[in-house]
């Protein structure tokens, strides 16, 4: 375990039960500082476009090894329902590429490159049969699953970012693949072509590739997924990398745009992910990759030639980092800053935020807003998350730059956004509540915008009490997230709605104490949690035996791994900000609790 990473031992802790939570937070704190990019799960959807675009990068077999060991039972990948047809699409397509265009080989012969050899330390290579049956079962499972939109269409597949583009283009690479010789050598274009859900085209991808091909500019939040656009994204005037080395903040994206046969630097090893740092680690390959370049042998060279440095720099350094599987957004500076601290702060968590870590928050924050990380466009829900933990640090700075999201009913999480987020909503009234409660001279600037946008998110509540929300596969984030803003900021008019949301809370309550969409989960429990304990209904006594039991859950499930419910273009975990959410969750149980309710 590294400095500033929770040891899955750190159970007293991690759930407040009775150990230094104070402690417990410093840590966090350390991990963020240490590790300023950002600490994320690895995604299967990003694992297997890195594997189908960047078979030169290191770790390859550890890809491939992450991939046949993610699946489920059936040969899918993913979480449950339409939350598995994008992973699966993107790893059955990995495995695809990874097939000989002639004959199979056969299982003595090794999957990497000849003149490469084996890398120490590398997992064995996985056989030609083992990836041709991987692939074959995940077909099966796309046959049956696409069929089946194809006719109902694809309001079954969650509305995650860019799928509207991501399931064409998979699919199109697939019927490509089963259509070649390895598809016909290997038997499996029996499985071919597979269907797009009905309302889905490849118009829209058409015009993305179009556009990169001309060098025309991209909307801000399209490189993000920029491998939808395949041959053409590689080396596009449209995008560049950041000065970090990051396309998009998507290690997949950064692969798009060096292209598939680019070459690897040979000195840039990710067998020790070291302790160096993430700054560190980039620089150390960024480094190798712009002295491997150019035929004169001189680092820098022409401006194209040192941005492929700097985007081979930076896909070593998240490899080194992940061990090979990549994670699906990186960096996520100023996101996971934000949501770490507002979630310890709001629950009295006593943790001292370091003060180069309070100016660059501040910093971070321009008159557009602030992005996620480098290579993402501003949003508001970083925006206003970031100005509410700087109020709760003492440091508030005016909410200003959020009205530049503000669409005349709401506020949007970028401008253009199709659709509305609830979160994004809520997490703007805290930023504007908690600014005008710290700044009481600013106050009457936003008493009509906290009113209107309290109204707002009152009006989407469920019948059953609850919220759900894009940005989050559980509705018990979004309910967090509406009935603490309501609460705390929303006024008397919210009364009703955060008592239905804390009646939603009880009802939904598992056996085992614990809360979930799918399974009871730490993360959700913790949310739970907050809303009986952070809202005026706390000391009603079914709240305090709900939430005793909810404690006893967590106190139990302490150290372990957190499943992936956060959207992006595949379902991740942001290991730090679930990590405080819980941590804040464990010192409520333990400080509004009685000590007779407390879990032992």
């Amino acid at each position: 375990m590294s400095v500033g990473e929770l040891s899955p031992d750190d159970t007293e802790a991690t759930t407040g039960a009775a150990g230094d939570v104070a402690g417990a937070a410093a840590e966090l704190v350390a991990g963020m500082m240490l590790r300023p990019w950002g600490q994320v799960s690895p995604s299967v959807y990003e694992t297997g476009r890195v594997v189908a675009l960047a078979p030169w990068l290191t770790g390859h077999e550890e890809r491939i090894a992450y991939l046949l060991g993610a699946r489920n039972t059936d040969g899918s990948w993913g979480g449950p329902g339409g939350y598995g047809l994008v992973p699966t699409l993107s790893a059955t397509d990995a495995l695809l590429s990874l097939l000989p265009p002639g004959p199979a080989r056969t299982s003595d012969e090794p999957a990497t490159d000849a003149a490469d050899g084996p890398r120490p330390g590398a997992p064995a290579p996985a056989t030609p049969e083992e990836i041709t049956r991987a692939a074959r079962q995940g077909l099966r499972v796309l046959a049956d699953r696409l069929n089946g939109t194809a006719e109902d269409g694809p309001g079954g597949l969650p509305d995650t970012p860019a799928v509207e583009h991501i399931v064409p283009s998979l699919v199109a690479l697939i019927n490509e693949r089963l259509a070649g010789p390895a598809g016909r050598e290997s038997g499996l274009s029996a499985y071919g072509p597979l269907p797009l859900p009905a309302g889905m085209g490849h118009d829209g991808t058409r015009r993305i590739r179009a556009a990169l091909e001309s060098g025309a500019k991209l909307p801000a939040k399209l490189p993000h997924a920029l491998e939808i656009a395949g041959p053409s994204a590689a080396g596009t005037r449209s995008v560049q990398p950041t000065e970090i080395g990051t396309v998009g903040a998507s290690p997949a994206a950064t692969a798009a745009w060096l292209g598939r046969h680019a070459r690897r630097p040979d000195a840039a090893d990710a067998g020790d992910a070291g302790d160096a740092g993430d700054a560190g680690d980039m620089r150390d390959a960024a480094d190798a990759a712009v002295g491997a370049d150019g035929a004169d042998g001189e680092p820098g060279g022409s401006e194209s030639r040192r941005l492929e440095g700097l985007a081979r720099g930076h896909l070593e350094a998240v490899v080194r980092r992940h061990g090979g599987p990549v994670p699906v957004g990186l960096p996520i500076t100023v996101f996971e800053r934000g949501w770490v601290l507002s979630w310890l702060l709001r629950a009295g968590v006593p943790v001292e935020a370091p003060p180069e870590m309070v100016a660059d928050l501040r910093a971070a924050i321009g008159p557009a807003g602030t992005p996620a990380g480098p290579g993402l466009p501003a949003d508001a829900d970083t925006t206003s998350v970031a100005l509410y933990a700087l109020a709760l640090l003492g440091a508030p700075y005016e909410p200003a730059s959020l009205w530049v999201f503000h669409t005349g009913t709401h506020f949007a999480t970028w401008p253009g956004e199709q659709g509305s987020s609830v979160t994004v909503n809520a997490h703007v009234l805290d930023a504007f509540g908690e600014y005008a409660a710290r700044c009481p001279g600013a106050a009457s600037r936003y008493r009509r915008p906290i009113g209107e946008t309290a109204a707002w998110v009152r009006d989407r509540q469920r019948p059953d009490g609850s919220w759900s929300d894009r940005w989050h596969a559980s509705p018990y984030y979004a309910t967090a997230c509406c009935a603490l803003a309501l609460d705390e900021h929303g006024g008397e008019a919210s009364a009703g709605a955060v008592r239905a949301a804390v009646e939603w809370v009880l009802a939904t309550q598992r056996p085992d104490g614990s809360w979930g969409r799918w399974e009871g989960t730490a993360e959700e429990t913790a949310y739970g949690l907050q809303v009986l304990l952070m809202t005026r209904w706390r000391d009603d006594p079914r709240c305090a035996r709900a939430a005793a039991l909810g404690h006893a859950y967590l106190v139990g499930r302490a150290g372990a791994d957190h499943p992936p419910l956060w959207h992006d273009k595949d379902l991740y975990t942001p290991v730090a900000v679930v990590g405080a959410a819980v941590l804040a969750a464990g010192h409520l149980a333990a400080t509004r609790l009685p000590p007779s309710a407390q879990a032992r």
